[in-house]
């Protein structure tokens, strides 16, 4: 866990260093602003179908799709911000040898940071930032007979993550903000049928619905424009426990390359990793690949 956080804390000092001396291009395409309000936003619709017919190498045939939704809506005027940011995604896939339709994706992130100017780049800020997922989740395995079988594991709300508190926030450009709350309440709610004894489901005692935590939160947005469309969106959210084993830090890192075909097709890579001793003993890793179609708005 110390390599991962000196490992990380390099990466932060390089980017810190590298957006000070090249600052993001801030043109950007598809901007809606009324009066002090800009909302900017990305739909898209991956989709995927493999058939296989006599084919010797091997294969089975699937059908595969992933809606997602990236929606910015900001405000600023005079001393005062709020910035929030929206990111939906829900995919499935189903094979012909599976007996159920199986999730690809399926996440809910909500964040939003209100900040009054301080000095400098430097503003007073409370934020709050939710991530759930939309539909229940389940554990596979086969019976004696090799049918596949599943047990409902997860739900809407079950879990769901509330993060609010003060801090400051260094904003370098609107594509690099790193936002520092030292007195984080953090709520992590769930299905309290689905408590386990020994704290064994996301950290929530057994009978009990919620988990209270007061820590140290860290969250760093950085958008960087490699080469022309095409795009990084990192999104850093790091997290520490005073209150139980702070040594043990949350980490939640995802990153969205979109690569530009046209105004209407992409090339998607969503990458997603969490650390959370409390939820599962190492880190989960998401990704999804493919060619998308999008709405701009």
């Amino acid at each position: 866990m110390k390599k991962i956080l000196l490992l990380f804390a390099f990466s932060l000092s390089a980017f810190t260093s590298f957006a000070q001396d090249n600052p993001v291009n801030e043109a950007e395409a598809d901007n809606d602003t009324i009066g002090p309000w800009t909302k900017k936003g990305n739909a898209s619709l991956m989709f995927n179908q493999s058939t296989f017919d006599n084919w010797l190498a091997g294969g089975e045939n699937n059908i595969s799709g992933t809606l997602g939704l990236n929606y910015d809506f900001n405000y600023k005027k005079g001393a005062w911000s709020w910035d929030n940011k929206l990111i939906a995604s829900y995919g499935i896939i189903k094979t012909r040898n599976s007996a159920f339709a199986k999730k690809t994706d399926d996440r809910l992130y909500f964040n939003s940071v209100v900040g009054k100017q301080a000095t400098g780049r430097w503003m007073y800020t409370a934020f709050l930032n939710f991530r759930t997922q939309f539909t229940k989740g389940y554990l596979y395995e086969n019976d004696e007979n090799g049918a596949e079988t599943r047990e409902e594991y997860t739900n809407f709300m079950s879990p769901a993550y509330v993060l609010v508190g003060p801090g400051m926030q260094y904003t370098r450009n609107e594509n690099f903000k790193i936002n520092l709350s030292p007195a984080t309440s953090k709520f992590t709610f769930v299905d309290k049928n689905f408590t386990l004894p020994n704290e064994a489901y996301f950290g929530v005692k057994e009978g009990e619905s919620m988990r209270y935590e007061l820590g140290f939160n860290a969250n760093l947005y950085y958008k960087l424009d490699i080469i022309a469309n095409v795009t990084f969106e990192n999104i850093v959210n790091l997290y520490s426990n005073y209150l139980e084993d702070p040594q043990n830090v949350d980490i939640d890192y995802q990153l969205n390359i979109v690569m530009k075909i046209n105004r209407y097709l992409t090339t998607n890579l969503s990458f997603q990793t969490i650390y959370d001793d409390n939820a599962y003993q190492g880190f989960q890793v998401r990704q999804v690949f493919g060619v998308s179609a999008n709405y701009g708005f």
